[in-house]
Protein backbone atom coordinates (compact mmCIF):
# COMPACT_ATOMS: atom_id res chain seq x y z
CA UNK A 1 0.00 0.00 0.00
CA UNK A 2 2.98 2.14 1.07
CA UNK A 3 4.50 1.30 -1.71
CA UNK A 4 1.17 2.45 -4.37
CA UNK A 5 1.29 5.50 -2.84
CA UNK A 6 5.00 6.39 -3.30
CA UNK A 7 4.40 5.79 -6.75
CA UNK A 8 1.30 8.23 -7.09
CA UNK A 9 3.52 10.55 -5.16
CA UNK A 10 6.59 10.28 -7.78
CA UNK A 11 4.25 10.65 -10.16
CA UNK A 12 3.28 14.07 -9.46
CA UNK A 13 6.20 15.10 -8.40
CA UNK A 14 7.41 14.50 -11.66
CA UNK A 15 4.62 16.34 -13.70
CA UNK A 16 5.51 19.06 -11.20
CA UNK A 17 8.82 19.00 -12.23
CA UNK A 18 8.58 18.74 -15.91
CA UNK A 19 5.69 21.30 -15.95
CA UNK A 20 6.53 25.05 -14.46
CA UNK A 21 3.41 26.94 -13.97
CA UNK A 22 1.61 28.18 -17.19
CA UNK A 23 2.94 31.18 -18.65
CA UNK A 24 0.13 33.74 -20.57
CA UNK A 25 0.07 32.16 -23.77
CA UNK A 26 -1.87 32.51 -26.98
CA UNK A 27 -5.27 31.56 -27.69
CA UNK A 28 -4.93 27.64 -26.99
CA UNK A 29 -5.32 25.09 -30.29
CA UNK A 30 -8.75 24.25 -30.25
CA UNK A 31 -11.94 23.16 -32.20
CA UNK A 32 -10.07 21.74 -35.39
CA UNK A 33 -12.62 19.06 -37.13
CA UNK A 34 -10.02 16.67 -37.53
CA UNK A 35 -12.21 14.38 -35.92
CA UNK A 36 -9.69 11.60 -34.87
CA UNK A 37 -10.56 8.00 -36.63
CA UNK A 38 -12.97 6.69 -34.99
CA UNK A 39 -12.18 3.88 -36.56
CA UNK A 40 -14.98 1.26 -34.45
CA UNK A 41 -17.71 3.22 -35.91
CA UNK A 42 -15.97 3.36 -39.64
CA UNK A 43 -16.01 -0.37 -39.36
CA UNK A 44 -19.26 -1.59 -38.60
CA UNK A 45 -17.73 -5.50 -39.12
CA UNK A 46 -14.65 -6.71 -39.57
CA UNK A 47 -12.52 -5.92 -43.09
CA UNK A 48 -15.24 -3.60 -44.51
CA UNK A 49 -15.60 -0.09 -44.16
CA UNK A 50 -18.84 1.62 -43.98
CA UNK A 51 -21.13 2.48 -47.08
CA UNK A 52 -19.70 5.27 -49.31
CA UNK A 53 -21.72 7.74 -51.52
CA UNK A 54 -22.48 6.70 -54.84
CA UNK A 55 -21.78 10.43 -56.05
CA UNK A 56 -18.28 10.47 -54.37
CA UNK A 57 -15.33 9.71 -57.17
CA UNK A 58 -12.71 7.13 -56.04
CA UNK A 59 -10.26 10.31 -56.19
CA UNK A 60 -11.61 11.83 -53.37
CA UNK A 61 -12.85 8.47 -51.27
CA UNK A 62 -9.25 8.04 -50.78
CA UNK A 63 -8.30 11.27 -50.11
CA UNK A 64 -11.09 11.08 -47.16
CA UNK A 65 -9.87 8.43 -45.59
CA UNK A 66 -5.44 9.40 -45.63
CA UNK A 67 -5.95 11.89 -43.62
CA UNK A 68 -8.18 12.18 -40.33
CA UNK A 69 -11.47 12.65 -40.94
CA UNK A 70 -13.06 16.01 -41.35
CA UNK A 71 -16.66 15.12 -40.86
CA UNK A 72 -17.93 12.28 -38.48
CA UNK A 73 -17.76 8.74 -39.86
CA UNK A 74 -20.69 7.26 -42.06
CA UNK A 75 -21.84 5.25 -38.56
CA UNK A 76 -22.13 8.56 -37.07
CA UNK A 77 -23.97 10.72 -39.29
CA UNK A 78 -27.02 10.78 -37.46
CA UNK A 79 -26.45 14.02 -35.67
CA UNK A 80 -27.21 16.65 -37.33
CA UNK A 81 -30.40 18.06 -36.44
CA UNK A 82 -31.31 17.03 -32.95
CA UNK A 83 -28.22 18.34 -31.47
CA UNK A 84 -29.37 21.51 -29.20
CA UNK A 85 -27.54 23.93 -26.88
CA UNK A 86 -29.12 22.79 -23.70
CA UNK A 87 -27.58 20.36 -21.18
CA UNK A 88 -28.67 16.71 -21.57
CA UNK A 89 -27.97 14.44 -18.47
CA UNK A 90 -27.30 10.87 -19.49
CA UNK A 91 -28.64 7.67 -18.10
CA UNK A 92 -27.57 3.72 -18.31
CA UNK A 93 -24.46 3.90 -20.51
CA UNK A 94 -24.48 7.28 -21.66
CA UNK A 95 -24.20 8.57 -17.90
CA UNK A 96 -20.46 9.64 -17.09
CA UNK A 97 -19.03 8.31 -14.04
CA UNK A 98 -20.76 8.87 -11.09
CA UNK A 99 -18.18 10.55 -8.81
CA UNK A 100 -15.55 12.07 -9.79
CA UNK A 101 -13.84 13.19 -6.72
CA UNK A 102 -11.78 10.34 -6.08
CA UNK A 103 -9.41 11.15 -9.41
CA UNK A 104 -9.09 14.50 -8.65
CA UNK A 105 -5.13 14.21 -7.81
CA UNK A 106 -4.34 10.98 -10.33
CA UNK A 107 -1.54 12.55 -12.39
CA UNK A 108 -3.33 12.75 -15.48
CA UNK A 109 -5.48 15.07 -13.82
CA UNK A 110 -2.75 16.73 -12.58
CA UNK A 111 -1.37 17.64 -15.95
CA UNK A 112 -5.01 18.61 -17.53
CA UNK A 113 -5.54 21.07 -14.47
CA UNK A 114 -2.65 23.14 -15.32
CA UNK A 115 -3.39 22.60 -19.06
CA UNK A 116 -6.76 23.99 -18.53
CA UNK A 117 -5.12 26.90 -16.33
CA UNK A 118 -3.18 27.79 -19.18
CA UNK A 119 -5.81 27.54 -21.86
CA UNK A 120 -8.40 29.64 -20.05
CA UNK A 121 -5.91 32.62 -20.21
CA UNK A 122 -6.33 32.54 -23.64
CA UNK A 123 -7.50 35.76 -25.93
CA UNK A 124 -11.39 35.68 -26.14
CA UNK A 125 -12.63 36.92 -30.31
CA UNK A 126 -14.97 38.32 -31.79
CA UNK A 127 -16.13 35.84 -34.67
CA UNK A 128 -18.74 36.59 -37.06
CA UNK A 129 -21.34 34.68 -38.62
CA UNK A 130 -19.93 35.14 -41.99
CA UNK A 131 -15.92 34.17 -41.29
CA UNK A 132 -14.43 31.51 -41.48
CA UNK A 133 -12.03 29.49 -39.24
CA UNK A 134 -8.54 28.69 -40.72
CA UNK A 135 -6.51 25.83 -39.23
CA UNK A 136 -3.26 24.68 -40.68
CA UNK A 137 -2.19 20.99 -40.15
CA UNK A 138 0.82 18.52 -40.58
CA UNK A 139 -1.77 15.22 -41.30
CA UNK A 140 -1.23 11.54 -41.97
CA UNK A 141 -3.77 8.74 -41.66
CA UNK A 142 -4.62 5.33 -42.74
CA UNK A 143 -6.28 4.05 -46.18
CA UNK A 144 -8.19 1.13 -45.11
CA UNK A 145 -9.69 0.51 -48.29
CA UNK A 146 -8.04 -3.07 -48.47
CA UNK A 147 -9.03 -4.51 -45.00
CA UNK A 148 -5.24 -3.43 -43.90
CA UNK A 149 -4.29 -0.35 -43.07
CA UNK A 150 -1.86 1.23 -45.36
CA UNK A 151 -0.02 4.53 -44.18
CA UNK A 152 -0.13 7.55 -46.00
CA UNK A 153 2.73 10.03 -46.29
CA UNK A 154 2.81 13.52 -44.35
CA UNK A 155 0.63 15.92 -45.94
CA UNK A 156 -0.23 19.78 -45.40
CA UNK A 157 -3.91 20.29 -44.72
CA UNK A 158 -5.22 23.62 -44.44
CA UNK A 159 -9.11 24.23 -43.72
CA UNK A 160 -11.58 27.43 -43.81
CA UNK A 161 -14.96 26.01 -41.87
CA UNK A 162 -18.22 28.45 -42.07
CA UNK A 163 -18.97 29.57 -39.13
CA UNK A 164 -22.37 30.37 -39.67
CA UNK A 165 -24.47 28.49 -37.62
CA UNK A 166 -26.62 26.80 -40.71
CA UNK A 167 -27.94 24.73 -41.04
CA UNK A 168 -25.39 24.40 -44.38
CA UNK A 169 -24.96 22.36 -47.36
CA UNK A 170 -21.31 23.91 -47.76
CA UNK A 171 -19.41 23.63 -44.63
CA UNK A 172 -16.35 25.35 -46.02
CA UNK A 173 -13.28 23.91 -47.90
CA UNK A 174 -10.30 21.83 -47.38
CA UNK A 175 -6.78 22.07 -49.24
CA UNK A 176 -4.30 19.35 -49.31
CA UNK A 177 -0.82 19.25 -50.92
CA UNK A 178 -2.38 22.12 -53.55
CA UNK A 179 -5.36 19.70 -54.15
CA UNK A 180 -8.80 22.17 -52.68
CA UNK A 181 -11.89 19.91 -52.67
CA UNK A 182 -15.64 21.31 -50.75
CA UNK A 183 -16.79 20.07 -47.71
CA UNK A 184 -20.23 19.22 -47.98
CA UNK A 185 -23.20 18.54 -45.56
CA UNK A 186 -22.79 15.57 -43.69
CA UNK A 187 -24.57 12.38 -45.29
CA UNK A 188 -28.72 11.91 -44.27
CA UNK A 189 -28.50 15.98 -43.97
CA UNK A 190 -30.45 16.84 -46.54
CA UNK A 191 -31.47 20.25 -44.74
CA UNK A 192 -28.06 21.05 -44.21
CA UNK A 193 -25.55 20.22 -41.40
CA UNK A 194 -26.44 22.94 -38.38
CA UNK A 195 -23.64 23.95 -36.08
CA UNK A 196 -23.03 20.91 -33.45
CA UNK A 197 -20.72 18.39 -31.92
CA UNK A 198 -19.82 17.30 -36.13
CA UNK A 199 -19.77 21.06 -36.74
CA UNK A 200 -18.54 23.06 -34.08
CA UNK A 201 -18.47 27.20 -34.61
CA UNK A 202 -16.84 29.13 -32.16
CA UNK A 203 -20.67 30.33 -30.92
CA UNK A 204 -21.39 26.87 -30.54
CA UNK A 205 -19.07 26.20 -28.67
CA UNK A 206 -19.46 28.99 -26.61
CA UNK A 207 -22.43 28.08 -25.73
CA UNK A 208 -21.68 25.10 -23.93
CA UNK A 209 -21.22 24.75 -19.99
CA UNK A 210 -18.09 25.44 -18.87
CA UNK A 211 -18.92 23.58 -15.74
CA UNK A 212 -16.99 20.43 -16.43
CA UNK A 213 -19.09 17.71 -14.83
CA UNK A 214 -22.26 19.30 -17.00
CA UNK A 215 -20.32 19.50 -19.60
CA UNK A 216 -19.19 15.79 -19.27
CA UNK A 217 -22.91 15.02 -18.77
CA UNK A 218 -23.59 16.68 -22.47
CA UNK A 219 -21.19 14.91 -23.88
CA UNK A 220 -21.63 11.26 -22.47
CA UNK A 221 -25.71 12.00 -23.98
CA UNK A 222 -24.14 13.66 -27.89
CA UNK A 223 -21.30 12.04 -28.64
CA UNK A 224 -21.48 9.29 -31.75
CA UNK A 225 -22.38 5.49 -30.13
CA UNK A 226 -20.77 2.90 -31.87
CA UNK A 227 -21.19 -1.25 -30.94
CA UNK A 228 -17.26 -1.37 -31.03
CA UNK A 229 -15.73 1.43 -29.20
CA UNK A 230 -16.24 1.95 -25.32
CA UNK A 231 -18.57 4.31 -24.15
CA UNK A 232 -15.72 6.37 -21.98
CA UNK A 233 -13.82 6.28 -25.19
CA UNK A 234 -16.37 7.97 -27.75
CA UNK A 235 -16.23 11.21 -25.32
CA UNK A 236 -12.65 11.16 -24.69
CA UNK A 237 -12.35 11.07 -28.85
CA UNK A 238 -15.13 13.23 -29.29
CA UNK A 239 -13.06 15.99 -26.79
CA UNK A 240 -9.94 15.34 -28.74
CA UNK A 241 -11.98 16.02 -31.99
CA UNK A 242 -12.83 19.45 -31.16
CA UNK A 243 -8.77 20.67 -30.38
CA UNK A 244 -6.69 22.35 -32.37
CA UNK A 245 -8.26 25.47 -33.63
CA UNK A 246 -10.36 28.58 -33.04
CA UNK A 247 -11.94 28.10 -29.52
CA UNK A 248 -13.73 30.01 -26.12
CA UNK A 249 -10.66 29.87 -23.66
CA UNK A 250 -13.64 28.84 -21.46
CA UNK A 251 -14.52 26.17 -23.59
CA UNK A 252 -11.29 24.96 -24.18
CA UNK A 253 -10.63 25.06 -20.32
CA UNK A 254 -13.57 23.24 -19.39
CA UNK A 255 -13.18 20.12 -21.93
CA UNK A 256 -9.68 19.42 -20.41
CA UNK A 257 -11.35 19.46 -16.72
CA UNK A 258 -14.04 16.94 -18.14
CA UNK A 259 -11.80 14.59 -20.12
CA UNK A 260 -9.80 14.55 -16.26
CA UNK A 261 -12.82 12.90 -15.22
CA UNK A 262 -12.69 9.89 -18.00
CA UNK A 263 -11.96 6.56 -16.56
CA UNK A 264 -8.86 5.35 -18.11
CA UNK A 265 -7.27 8.94 -19.01
CA UNK A 266 -3.43 8.35 -18.68
CA UNK A 267 -0.15 11.20 -18.63
CA UNK A 268 2.86 10.36 -20.63
CA UNK A 269 6.01 12.29 -19.78
CA UNK A 270 7.06 11.92 -23.32
CA UNK A 271 4.64 12.38 -26.15
CA UNK A 272 5.27 13.68 -29.82
CA UNK A 273 3.02 14.26 -33.01
CA UNK A 274 3.37 13.36 -36.17
CA UNK A 275 6.08 15.87 -37.20
CA UNK A 276 8.28 14.52 -34.56
CA UNK A 277 7.64 17.55 -31.94
CA UNK A 278 7.59 16.32 -28.81
CA UNK A 279 6.03 16.85 -25.47
CA UNK A 280 4.02 15.87 -22.14
CA UNK A 281 0.78 14.04 -23.10
CA UNK A 282 -2.52 12.95 -22.31
CA UNK A 283 -3.29 8.95 -23.76
CA UNK A 284 -6.49 6.89 -23.26
CA UNK A 285 -6.30 3.45 -24.86
CA UNK A 286 -9.39 1.63 -26.12
CA UNK A 287 -9.35 -2.03 -25.01
CA UNK A 288 -12.17 -2.64 -27.28
CA UNK A 289 -10.10 -1.85 -30.47
CA UNK A 290 -6.81 -1.84 -28.79
CA UNK A 291 -5.88 1.65 -30.26
CA UNK A 292 -4.33 4.22 -28.01
CA UNK A 293 -4.92 8.01 -28.68
CA UNK A 294 -2.55 10.30 -27.27
CA UNK A 295 -2.30 14.34 -27.23
CA UNK A 296 0.81 15.74 -27.15
CA UNK A 297 1.44 19.52 -25.57
CA UNK A 298 4.13 21.66 -25.85
CA UNK A 299 6.39 21.44 -22.07
CA UNK A 300 6.61 24.98 -21.81
CA UNK A 301 3.39 27.03 -22.65
CA UNK A 302 1.00 23.52 -22.79
CA UNK A 303 -0.42 24.21 -25.73
CA UNK A 304 -1.67 21.93 -28.13
CA UNK A 305 0.82 20.35 -30.55
CA UNK A 306 -1.60 17.58 -32.32
CA UNK A 307 -2.83 14.11 -31.52
CA UNK A 308 -1.54 10.13 -32.60
CA UNK A 309 -3.79 7.15 -32.77
CA UNK A 310 -2.23 3.63 -32.96
CA UNK A 311 -2.97 -0.09 -32.83
CA UNK A 312 -0.95 -1.15 -29.19
CA UNK A 313 -1.57 -5.17 -30.21
CA UNK A 314 -1.83 -6.87 -33.72
CA UNK A 315 -4.56 -6.90 -35.00
CA UNK A 316 -6.31 -7.81 -38.50
CA UNK A 317 -5.82 -4.34 -39.59
CA UNK A 318 -2.38 -4.27 -38.79
CA UNK A 319 0.53 -4.90 -36.47
CA UNK A 320 1.21 -3.21 -32.84
CA UNK A 321 2.17 0.55 -33.38
CA UNK A 322 0.58 1.27 -36.74
CA UNK A 323 -0.29 4.53 -37.17
CA UNK A 324 -4.22 4.93 -37.40
CA UNK A 325 -4.52 8.89 -38.02
CA UNK A 326 -2.62 11.66 -36.29
CA UNK A 327 -2.47 15.96 -36.83
CA UNK A 328 0.24 18.38 -36.32
CA UNK A 329 -1.36 21.26 -35.45
CA UNK A 330 0.98 24.28 -37.30
CA UNK A 331 -1.47 27.45 -36.79
CA UNK A 332 -4.94 29.06 -37.17
CA UNK A 333 -6.36 32.03 -37.44
CA UNK A 334 -10.34 33.58 -38.55
CA UNK A 335 -10.53 34.61 -41.91
CA UNK A 336 -13.30 36.68 -44.11
CA UNK A 337 -13.75 34.05 -46.33
CA UNK A 338 -12.73 30.58 -47.54
CA UNK A 339 -9.21 29.89 -49.20
CA UNK A 340 -7.87 33.25 -47.64
CA UNK A 341 -4.62 32.47 -46.07
CA UNK A 342 -4.00 34.88 -43.26
CA UNK A 343 -1.41 37.26 -42.89
CA UNK A 344 -0.61 36.11 -39.15
CA UNK A 345 -1.53 32.78 -37.57
CA UNK A 346 -1.72 31.65 -33.79
CA UNK A 347 0.61 29.00 -33.18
Amino acid sequence: MNEKKDVCDNDVEEIARLLPAPARSPLPRAQHLRHKEQLMQRIDRDNQLAPESPNSSPRKRRSHLLRPVLLMPVTALALGGILTTGIVLATGDDAPPASTATRTTHPAAVLLDQISAAAGKGETLKVRDDQFAYTREKTRGADLTSGKAVVGPLAETETWLAQEPGPLHKLGVTRTDGETLPINAQLGDTKGTPAGISRPTYHWMASLPTDPDKLLSYLYAKAPKSDRQERDQAVFDCIGSLLGGVMPPDTAAALYRAAARIPGVTRTADAHDVTGRRGVGIARTDTTFHARTEWTFDRQDLTFLGARSYLVQDTSYGKKGTLMSGTAVLGHAVVDKAGQVPDRERV
